[in-house]
């Protein structure tokens, strides 16, 4: 049964705010990393969310697989493009990133590709 990644994607940033309203340095603190890392430089935003696929395939991080996912589509990533960066994850992580690779991230794709075009 696939999963429902539009969901999990608003459960997330959901809970990013709802946990805001009790632990909000933690969650700043949080957001200024990621805004810092993300920052385009040498690397520019999409290769960056390439990049964040494949460590969140590598990591079994359902919840990170959804949000680079759409993510990178947001950043004119291609299908192409995030499906090889996940294929680089499974040449380390083997059986389960293919799993991750031909479920979660295939479910993602599906639902968020219509977004951006």
């Amino acid at each position: 049964m696939a999963k429902d990644v539009r969901q999990m994607l608003q459960d997330f940033t959901g809970g990013l705010e709802a946990l805001s309203s009790s632990n909000g340095a933690q969650v700043e603190a949080f957001m200024n990393l990621l805004g810092a890392a993300y920052e385009p430089d040498a690397l520019d935003l999409k290769m960056k969310e390439l990049i964040s696929i494949g460590v969140a395939i590598y990591n079994r991080c359902e919840y990170c697989i959804v949000f680079h996912t759409y993510n990178a589509l947001q950043a004119g990533a291609t299908r192409k493009e995030i499906i090889e960066a996940a294929m680089v994850a499974v040449a380390f992580g083997g059986g389960p990133s293919m799993a991750y690779s031909v479920t979660l991230l295939k479910d993602s794709l599906d639902e968020f590709e219509k977004d951006f075009k």
